[in-house]
């Protein structure tokens, strides 16, 4: 079967190559131009066609480390179907270390866009007509905010069994059903029918080498499924992700200094006390206790706290020993304290 050149922004990109496009997003006030980067990779022979996006919250870097991995990847050479990376979708956000745009909006709340509007609305339009419009499937890379850090896990629309069989391929201990949206990307993806992931994991302007490894592992092991690449012979398969039934934050309940005896990953059970919240000086400390039995995915990494400020984000299991057990082989498994190289990156010449 033929395989269709791709055309990008009035680039077209032949069956058997490779090709970087700047998708011009706007000029800045100093006359300079701002485009944002995009690598299409595209396979002689069919199949799908997957977008892989990141930092569309600009201050958000594991993605774009990922991005920068997997586009080493030797396998690429044999791929089918056709790959666009792009690295960082929020580019103005990017250069200022801001996960917004600078009209102060969230480019993930501005989808599907429009050509005349706001800037975040045009960055979203550009992208939407550019990009998700040509693709079959997708995955978008994000961390926590500031100050807080995410346990890796997807958060898709499980409902639907073609995205929750990818979710589970992706191979992280968590999973959660997510709803969609109103403006995000993910919400803007499924009204064009596209299956696709969002994966969390690290803290916002920091890299985190289990994070950026367990990504980098995910996309490998759908694009496999996908058929996209080849089948890695004599690879385990790992333990089934479960579904996390719930997730809530718990709040601050004193403004403070908080002091934490939990980590992420941890399990808690309720009533359990995750930290201390007391002043400067001494005195009174405040418990703050687990609602419920969980899983630590989230929780802030500033120790000052105001008073309902989110702290902790619990997600409940069924079989909680089961996560508990599966998180702790995750992180023992992809520490950084291996000294092999990432999965199939070539070598630095």
């Amino acid at each position: 079967m033929a395989v269709n050149p791709v055309e990008i922004n009035g680039t077209v990109v032949q069956p058997g190559t490779r090709v970087t496009i700047d998708l011009p997003v706007a000029r800045l006030y100093t006359h300079t131009d701002l485009s944002m980067p995009v690598q299409i990779i595209h396979g002689i022979r069919p199949g799908p066609r997957l977008f892989i996006s990141a930092a569309i919250h600009g201050d958000e870097l594991n993605g774009v480390e990922i991005i920068r991995r997997l586009l080493r990847h030797a396998g690429l050479k044999r791929l089918r179907g056709t790959l666009f990376a792009i690295p960082i979708v929020n580019v103005h956000g990017f250069l200022d270390q801001s996960r917004y745009l600078p009209d102060r909006r969230d480019l993930n709340r501005s989808f599907p866009g429009s050509a005349r509007g706001s800037l975040a609305a045009r960055v979203a339009y550009l992208f939407m007509k550019e990009i998700v419009s040509q693709c079959s499937h997708g995955i978008d890379l994000h961390t926590g905010a500031v100050h807080r850090e995410n346990l890796p896990q997807i958060r898709a629309n499980l409902d639907d069994p073609a995205t929750a069989e990818l979710a589970r391929v992706f191979g992280v201990p968590v999973l959660i059903n997510a709803d969609l949206r109103d403006g995000s990307l993910r919400q803007a993806a499924a009204e064009q029918g596209i299956p696709m992931l969002l994966y969390e994991a690290g803290e916002a302007l920091r890299f985190d080498e289990v994070a950026i490894r367990a990504g980098l592992r995910g996309i490998l092991r759908v694009m496999r499924a996908l058929g996209m690449l080849p089948s890695k012979a004599g690879v385990k398969v790992g333990r089934q992700p479960l579904m996390a039934r719930a997730s809530s934050w718990i709040r601050a309940p004193e403004s403070g200094i908080l002091r934490t005896t939990v980590g992420l990953g941890s399990r808690v059970e309720k009533g359990q006390v995750l930290g201390y919240i007391g002043a400067p000086f001494g005195g009174t400390e405040y418990e703050v206790e687990a609602p419920v039995d969980g899983i630590v995915i989230g929780r802030t990494r500033l120790p000052l706290v105001h008073e309902g400020e989110a702290v902790y984000h619990l997600a409940r299991f069924s079989k909680i020993d089961v996560v508990a057990e599966h998180v702790e082989a995750f992180h023992a498994h992809l520490s950084p304290s291996d000294s092999e190289e990432p999965e199939g990156e070539a070598p630095v010449v």
